[in-house]
């Protein structure tokens, strides 16, 4: 299998999460389980079923960020030439419809977040603009239906997550 490209901050966020989970807020939720235990009668413990919840949740996600830690490979998209659309290049398209135009960065799963144009290079839009030029026209068949888009320009610019 392949591993899916992060950036270094994205390596980073992952594992500080990660430790988090594993050092702060896991033992933190075993006291409360032993606290809420000595309540007594466990049937009807609240304070001890929503810890024993809690706990399960953490577990899961440990479990799903430990596969993803191990899915990844950290890359420098500012190593890369990004004459063409690839990972970690910031891109502005115009729909020829409406000529709207957007701008977006394509970086790793994890770390996108549309609402500050970060998108995942696992989107249908990133898919199908990765390899492509300046000037090219793209029809992107989308959830919406197909847009046709041009891609004004591509570059690197350093990510900003917040």
């Amino acid at each position: 299998m392949d591993k899916q490209p992060i950036t270094i901050f994205g390596r980073q966020k992952l594992g500080q999460e990660l430790h988090d989970l594993k050092m702060v807020q896991r033992p933190q939720t075993v006291i409360e389980i032993d606290t809420a235990r000595d309540h007594g009668d466990l049937k009807e413990n609240a304070e001890y079923h929503s810890a024993r919840e809690k706990l399960r949740f953490i577990e899961t996600r440990m479990a799903e960020l430990g596969d993803l830690y191990d899915s990844v490979r950290e890359v420098d998209p500012s190593k890369f030439a990004h004459d063409k659309v690839m990972f970690g290049s910031t891109i502005t398209i115009e729909n020829l419809d409406t000529e709207e135009e957007m701008t977006y960065t394509i970086v790793g799963t994890y770390e996108s977040n549309p609402d500050i144009g970060l998108i995942s290079l696992a989107t249908p839009l990133a898919r199908q603009l990765m390899g492509k030029e300046e000037g090219d026209e793209v029809m992107v068949k989308l959830p919406s239906g197909e847009v046709d888009y041009e891609i004004i320009s591509i570059c690197y610019k350093e990510i900003v997550f917040s």
